[in-house]
């Protein structure tokens, strides 16, 4: 995939708002009717089997507010308020490990925000300490944490690998200094490298590196001197996001001034670039936003068909239920999703009641099951077999889905698949709108209004 037949006209047709799908369905149809009783009960049943976990700990404290950013923050320079948070983390892991059967192992472990190293050394300590105490943790467990090297400290990494990560994700955006002005993120590159050679002298075995393309200022001279600047750093993955503007969900966003923003046909142009040249580097692309070199595990795992997806975008986990921690945090079990209150007092508030801080879930239907799966092997392995599927999911596959999949026929009359009675293939061009191909299959887009999901591309 080092060069891309192009066609700006298609593309621009297929730019339309969708889910991301780290989730079937998305977190946009979580409800309020989820009970904490029905909770509990799903939380009891989910462990009578000793299956693997997967924990994720939100940490959202940020000392600035990068002007671009969806995540959910709390935005202080009050340094106190990351031991009052950890108290109650504290508090929520040991109410969850009340439910835990204790045989299930943690094989997946990471840390994202807010900023997770806004906490101090000995607090990654100390949460480090509270999660071994808490969960059984697998001896090859994969443990990652997102850094953002503006504030980092060469004892923060010593803390997180002594508390066993080994993956680190360094957040760069764009290293051009117009681009970081206007996004109110300052980072020069020699920050970014110095982060990366401490990363590399504490001993993390992995480094992914986070960029996104249609920011403020942005041209196409100007990110391709940040990919080649990162390309030096050897680092083994690449997530390189697509930048969602969506000033009536994130008010800060109303900062960029349209003129500012690029293009629909510069940002195009953009992440035509990124893959050719990450590719040309050695990088697979895998789909969506993730690229790795192909002897990293993602590479490998989509070769062999077992990648998977959720929450944490692409993983090499499947099967694992995800257990997550703190505001915001998002839950996912054999048959439900909850999330926790998004509010620091909400979130304080449950915790001092005894209470699971639960805001709203999802118990799956059937159906969603179905779907949840077929998407998630769409946006895996790029392709459908249908009799596998029908295996699989122990029902006659292309008589299920028989209106989506004659309402792909416009797909394929534009190249983004290829079809034989037996399946499908996404193509080249296809990867890019992988979101698109797989909205056939999600049964809740005839009702979703535009304004609740970023566009494609």
């Amino acid at each position: 995939m080092s060069t891309l037949p192009f066609d700006f006209e298609l593309i621009k047709k297929y730019n339309v708002p969708g889910p991301r799908y780290t989730s079937y369905p998305p977190a946009t149809n979580f409800n309020d009717k989820v009970t904490h009783e029905q909770l509990r009960e799903k939380i009891h049943s989910n462990n009578q089997t000793p299956r693997d976990l997967s924990l994720y700990f939100h940490l959202p404290f940020c000392q600035t507010l990068c002007w671009y950013c969806g995540c959910t923050t709390v935005i202080t320079t009050r340094q106190s308020q990351s031991a009052i948070y950890l108290n109650y983390l504290r508090k929520e892991m040991e109410l969850m490990a009340k439910h835990l059967n204790p045989d299930r192992k943690a094989v997946q472990l990471h840390y994202g925000g807010g900023t997770p190293t806004f906490l101090t050394p000995e607090e990654l300590r100390s949460l480090g300490k509270m999660i071994h105490e808490n969960f059984q943790i697998a001896e090859d467990v994969e443990a990652g944490v997102e850094i953002d090297p503006r504030r980092l400290t060469r004892d923060h990494l010593v803390a997180l690998r002594e508390t066993g990560f080994t993956r680190a994700s360094v957040g760069v955006q764009d290293h051009d200094a117009k681009v970081q002005e206007a996004v109110h993120r300052i980072q020069p590159y020699a920050q970014t490298k110095m982060a990366v050679d401490w990363i590399r002298e504490t001993g993390f075995k992995s480094l992914n590196i986070d960029l996104i393309y249609g920011l403020p200022h942005q041209t196409v001279e100007s990110f391709a001197r940040t990919i080649d600047e990162v390309l030096e750093l050897r680092p083994d993955r690449f997530a390189v996001f697509s930048y969602a503007h969506v000033p009536w969900i994130k008010p800060a966003q109303r900062i960029f001034a349209n003129e500012a923003l690029p293009t629909a046909e510069v940002k195009l142009q953009l992440l035509k670039l990124t893959i050719e040249k990450l590719a040309s580097a050695g990088f697979v692309y895998i789909g969506m936003d993730h690229f790795a070199r192909a002897d990293d595990e993602l590479a490998i795992a989509q070769r062999q068909g077992t990648l998977q997806r959720n929450f944490q975008g692409y993983s090499t986990h499947g099967g694992a239920d995800i257990y997550s921690f703190g505001m915001s945090s998002i839950s996912q079990a054999d048959g439900i999703y909850w999330q926790n209150q998004k509010e620091l007092p909400a979130y304080y508030a449950a915790l001092d009641a005894g209470e699971i801080p639960l805001a709203k879930g999802y118990l799956l239907s059937e159906d969603d099951r179905i779907r949840r799966q077929t998407i998630m092997r769409l946006m895996c392995d790029m392709s459908l077999y249908y009799p596998l599927m029908s295996q699989y999911l122990e029902l006659d596959f292309k008589a299920y889905f028989a209106e989506e999949l004659a309402s792909l026929d416009d797909l394929e009359a534009d190249g983004l698949i290829e079809r034989n009675p037996r399946g499908l293939l996404v193509t080249d061009l296809g990867r890019l709108l992988i979101r698109n191909i797989a909205m056939r299959f999600d049964a809740y887009q005839k009702t979703t209004t535009e304004r609740r999901f970023s566009r494609t591309i």
